[in-house]
């Protein structure tokens, strides 16, 4: 048994190469994936109780906002609070696509429970950022679980 350093490193670096042939998927595809579909990252790299859950999650959560008449933000209104729901929202991915094309949500917060609604858009968006983070950060061997 090896304990200098510098063997372990590159151990270390061996055994990440291999989890990422095991997968088979490039981490700027699981990226995407997780980022398009909500856990579609995790299933692509043989993850499936966990793309299940955060699939569940993320869609409940955003279908939830949506029938609480949350707001779903637009590009380009020039206020920084929209610029920032907006990159909230874009987090859902397909999602927030959806949205806009079937017209979904409000442009505006015009009832109290609202507010809580688009809360929620916003932060199953975030959520699905993170996910599909895990999912890069996973297929690439920088986490091993």
């Amino acid at each position: 048994m090896s304990t200098n350093p510098q063997a372990a490193q590159q151990m270390s670096k061996a055994d990440k190469a291999l989890l990422n042939q095991k997968s088979g998927v490039s981490p700027a595809v699981a990226l995407f994936a997780g980022w398009l579909v909500p856990g579609a990252g995790h299933l692509l790299i043989r993850k499936p109780i966990r793309a299940l859950l955060l699939f569940v999650s993320i869609v409940a959560m955003f279908s939830i906002g949506i029938a609480l008449e949350g707001k779903v933000y637009t590009p380009n209104t020039g206020d920084l609070l929209d610029i920032l729901g907006f990159a909230g929202d874009l987090g859902s991915g397909v999602l927030y696509i959806l949205a806009r094309v079937f017209d979904l949500g409000h442009s505006s917060v015009q009832i109290a429970i609202a507010d809580y609604g688009t809360k929620f858009i916003v932060v199953a968006g975030l959520l699905n950022i993170v996910s599909a983070v895990d999912a890069h950060s996973l297929a690439s061997g920088r986490k091993l679980s």
